[in-house]
């Protein structure tokens, strides 16, 4: 059966990758709704297993978020003061962040993630914008924005680019060189959540084997390993796809598998 669940864990790893590369957001929206109902699925205790695919995810998103920066850099598309500039909040907003999900429960934390994807996805259907109108803040200004994204990102485990990237806009940054820093803030993001996550469930009782912590190891291995080799496909096809019609599909998609992860907590 473990192997079932295994080609599972890598079928998931290929779409997540996939539509990761092909519209520019974090495999969380995806990954955390499927791995809650498969978790659920498996018989992982139902007091942890919205903590198990937040952590998951997570530590899923360290590879492919790398992978992602080290290519931004490479074109030269990575804005380096603000990562510095940001880095230090997200670092602690993701961090304690992390704590705070681990007192919640499974259904406020499910709730939540609902809430934020919808308006994720409600953002890419209207294809808003921020229209540039400022420059970029101080430090101490970088790094309250910084402690903001880092925050709910922990709880919906994203890299944080459905922030980072209006943000970036709105303080002037081209279109192209606000993606390639959002890229490289997702490492501290996914670093930063991935620690909180194991620490918080560490000795838990209750957790499935090769489980640390609230990360479930055989999930993120596969699906990190299918992803890597999926992203860059994905990444491709945005050049010959239909992205704007298929980024309303995805949408539509991200609000039916919040409602089913709700749904799973919830009965």
């Amino acid at each position: 059966m473990l192997d079932l669940w295994l080609l599972a864990y890598v079928l998931l790893g290929v779409v997540t990758g996939f539509l990761a590369g092909l519209f520019g957001i974090g495999g969380g929206a995806v990954m955390v709704p499927v791995l809650t109902v498969m978790f659920a699925a498996q018989g992982f205790a139902p007091d942890y297993i919205v903590h198990l695919a937040l952590g998951t995810s997570m530590a899923t998103i360290i590879p492919t978020s790398l992978s992602s920066m080290r290519a931004h850099h490479k074109h030269g598309a990575v804005l380096w003061p603000a990562v510095r500039g940001l880095a230090p909040g997200i670092l602690l907003g993701t961090f304690a962040a992390t704590f705070l999900a681990a007192m919640l429960s499974p259904r406020p934390l499910a709730i939540f993630f609902c809430i934020f994807m919808s308006y994720v996805a409600a953002q890419m259907i209207l294809n808003r914008k921020p229209s540039p109108s400022r420059q970029l803040p101080g430090a101490i200004g970088l790094a309250s924005v910084g402690a903001g994204i880092g925050s709910i990102s922990a709880l919906v485990a994203i890299g944080g680019g459905t922030m980072t990237v209006p943000f970036l806009t709105w303080c002037n940054v081209r279109l192209q060189t606000a993606i390639g820093t959002s890229a490289a803030v997702g490492l501290p993001i996914a670093l930063a959540g991935t620690t909180g996550y194991l620490i918080n469930g560490w000795g838990m009782a209750g957790l499935p084997d090769n489980t640390l912590g609230f990360v479930y190891w055989p999930a993120v291995l596969t699906m990190a390993a299918a992803s890597l080799f999926s992203a860059p496909l994905g990444a491709k096809l945005a050049h010959k796809l239909p992205v704007a019609t298929l980024k309303k599909l995805f949408a539509a998609l991200i609000i039916v598998l919040a409602m089913q992860m709700l749904r799973t907590v919830i009965a």
